[in-house]
């Protein structure tokens, strides 16, 4: 690795494209397309203009940027439409199904939030708690200090602290995959984050950071007892009945039905989840991805008071607490990205949480550019389109 722009961001470095995207042309592409709809007959207009642009975009993008494979989905109540291009294994020439898993990546940021907002309203912690609270003495070295750093600073990269991810011995170990069942401590990321000087005071200035996240499973950890991937699992998965969602521990492979994953043209399906954890390693699919978005928007999840907590931005971006508020054509939308290796996916949802579009590509080679831009353009304008722009 040559240049620090290969450090693996995980869903930090299109943070903003989900607000403010750049236009792409639109032309009809129908090479390798397929589409599936579920309710279309009783759609409305705008349901079926918005899965046609779907399945349009996600052609288009497919074969422009060379991914190997990418699929979507538009909703709107009842009425679900799907569209893929290209292939989900690209070696054996196996189509790619909108229906597969792939890795969510910093998607995983809103479940998280989601538990810490749960224990909040549950009398167990508070979102004004210091790091140091929970986790004494972890955060205190070049400035990095966890008594001065609250868990909402954590939620909406406000903390000041720095990204463990920009680490190239830890980055490049991830990229490498040599060990994808390496361990990797989290209180060691921390570490090797804090090793680092201080980016701004807390409170400040938005840097998105994983480290946050890492601390926020560590928090859940500290005040339950229990490893995040098991709060996030009994919480939030069993209860919507995401059947096709996990969060590995330590496991690196994919089961059942999946999109492998690619950098470049090498096969990295079966990548390292214990380096992302808490900030990116859930698995999931199109459906669940907007069941569970649905759910959260619509304030199933979380009490009136944590709601409100859950869209307050930071001061100078559009982020929530693990959530982007998203200012798109067609008014605010609830939305976030997530990029691992391998993989890239953006979803959008209604305030209200009645509509919503997903699309995802399985090829994510750690430096973004024009491919993850057009993917994020494809999710906004199919979103505007069931809005009736």
């Amino acid at each position: 690795m040559r240049s620090r722009k290969f450090l693996v961001r995980a869903g930090a470095t299109l943070v903003a494209a989900a607000a403010t995207v750049t236009a792409v042309t639109v032309g009809v592409q129908d090479r390798e397309a397929t589409v599936g709809s579920v309710g279309a007959k009783t759609g409305t207009g705008n349901e079926v203009r918005a899965g046609a642009l779907l399945q349009e975009r996600v052609a288009k993008v497919q074969a422009e940027q060379k991914l190997p494979g990418m699929i979507g989905m538009v909703r709107s109540g009842t009425n679900t439409q799907y569209a893929a291009s290209g292939y989900g294994d690209m070696f054996r020439r196996v189509p790619a199904d909108p229906k597969a898993k792939f890795r969510i990546a910093s998607n995983t940021k809103a479940f998280v939030a989601t538990v810490l907002l749960q224990l909040e309203a549950e009398g167990k912690l508070s979102m004004n708690d210091t790091v140091d609270r929970w986790l004494p003495g972890l955060v205190a070295a070049n400035g990095n200090d966890g008594r001065k750093i609250t868990i909402r600073q954590l939620l909406n990269h406000t903390s000041g602290l720095p990204d463990y991810l920009n680490d190239l011995w830890i980055s490049g170990s991830y990229v490498v995959d040599i060990n994808p069942h390496k361990r990797w401590d989290p209180r060691a990321l921390v570490k090797v984050a804090t090793s680092k000087k201080s980016l701004s005071a807390p409170g400040t200035k938005f840097n998105y950071a994983n480290t946050n996240y890492i601390l926020g499973g560590l928090i859940i950890q500290a005040a339950t007892g229990h490893h995040p991937a098991a709060e996030v699992s009994s919480r939030i998965i069993k209860p919507l009945g995401l059947t096709d969602t996990t969060f590995p521990e330590a496991d690196p492979k994919l089961y059942g039905n999946w999109l492998h994953g690619y950098f470049t043209i090498r096969d990295i399906s079966f990548s390292n989840v214990q380096v992302l954890g808490a900030a990116g390693a859930i698995v999931s699919t199109q459906e669940d991805l907007a069941d569970f978005t649905r759910a959260l928007a619509s304030g199933r999840l979380l009490p009136p008071a944590q709601q409100r907590e859950l869209q307050q931005v930071a001061s100078d971006k559009p982020y929530g607490l693990g959530v982007i508020m998203a200012k798109t054509p067609c008014g605010t939308a609830w939305s976030h990205n997530g990029a691992a290796l391998g993989y890239f996916s953006q979803w959008f949802t209604s305030p209200d949480g009645k509509t919503q579009a997903v699309v995802a590509t399985n090829r994510y080679n750690m430096i973004p550019g024009k491919a993850e831009t057009a993917v994020v353009k494809a999710a906004q304008d199919s979103y505007c389109a069931l809005k009736g722009q």
